[in-house]
């Protein structure tokens, strides 16, 4: 192990060991208070090129089991208080350090994590880096680079299924997301984030989820406002929430911190249920902007942002937090299914 560093933009530091990837690295530090879920949170490409630091004091126990959203380690950096070097899991085939190394990905352990959260959640997520060395290296600005069309699909592709054909536009989707909708007996087309899918043969359309601004994603806004015009079922999960909410002439805004965990109580509107969904975003939808037709559909219990719109007379939805999961509760999984009732 290495001695490093993580310093964030505004100077405070913590000192601790390197292990994984043998490299500096710059990125937004943001926190997540999952307890489980390590090998899907750093294969979410909702994380892509972020310092992803969890909460939880000791990480890496059950090793790597195949749980991947998609096929590479999305995160630049792991920071933790401990990393577990022996693990025990039926189905894992390696240690997390040993995954982190092959990837290349830095892992810094040995940090006080709650003061770092405490810090982030006092101070709002910054730019930080881990450095090891005395070689310089600049922060990264958030949102500098377009995330979104880093990690979109390159190409279309089509997974057969049932009858129904859902186009889904990949802004940066997790494969549970995919997994949900075949299980549900849907032929999906996906499709990357600026494709033209209007010319497509399909029946409804879903909008994943994925990293960054929502505000550099205007050729998807675009697309999923003329499919609006058709009046076919419509379907935002996370980023595509705020996409489609910007399609509708509403606004976004950065959170302070984000929603990055499993725990977060959602209220829907007009009922008395609250459900414990698993989130993943640092913007939300500024539900008082929504124009006329639109009606919020749930809202954060802890900070009152919005977490789910509709339409009031057309089949156009969508959720801020993860109704797929993966990890995390399952509350929310008949959002899919009322999604395929839409279907005509």
């Amino acid at each position: 192990m290495t001695t490093a560093a993580l310093v964030l933009a505004d100077g405070t530091t913590f000192h601790g060991r390197l292990m994984g990837g043998r490299r500096s690295v710059s990125g937004e530090v943001v926190f997540n208070t999952g307890m489980v879920g390590y090998t899907e949170a750093l294969t979410d490409p909702s994380y892509h090129g972020q310092l992803l630091c969890l909460t939880y004091p000791l990480v890496g126990n059950y090793g790597v089991p195949p749980d991947f959203e998609s096929t590479k380690i999305q995160v630049s950096g792991l920071i933790v208080s401990e990393l577990a070097l022996e693990y025990s899991h039926a189905s894992a085939a390696r240690s997390l350090p040993q995954w982190l190394r092959a990837e290349g990905i830095p892992c810094l352990t040995g940090i006080d994590t709650r003061a770092l959260t405490k810090r982030l959640r006092q101070a709002g997520c910054m730019a930080g880096k881990i450095v090891t060395g005395m070689r310089p290296l600049p922060f990264a600005a958030p949102d500098a680079e377009h995330s979104v069309a880093a990690v979109s699909a390159g190409q279309r592709e089509e997974y057969a299924g049932g009858r129904r054909r859902v186009v889904l536009v990949d802004c940066g989707v997790k494969s549970s997301i995919i997994g949900q909708l075949r299980a549900r007996d849907l032929t999906v087309i996906r499709v990357p984030w600026d494709y033209d899918f209007l010319a497509e043969d399909f029946a409804a359309v879903v909008v994943s989820n994925g990293p960054g601004d929502p505000s550099q994603c205007s050729a998807t806004v675009r697309n999923i406002a003329r499919a609006m015009q058709l009046e076919r079922p419509i379907l935002g999960i996370c980023l595509g929430h705020q996409l489609l909410a910007l399609a509708a002439g509403a606004s976004t805004y950065k959170l302070k911190f984000g929603h990055r965990g499993h725990n977060q109580p959602c209220l829907e509107e007009g009922t008395q249920r609250c459900f414990i969904t698993s989130q993943n975003h640092g913007y939300a939808v500024d539900a008082s902007s929504l124009p006329a037709g639109w009606v919020p559909w749930f809202t954060n219990a802890n900070d009152g942002s919005n977490e789910g719109i509709r339409h009031s007379s057309q089949p156009f939805m969508s959720v801020q937090f993860h109704p797929e999961a993966a990890p995390g509760p399952v509350d929310c999984e008949p959002i899919f299914d009322r999604f395929v009732e839409s279907i005509r």
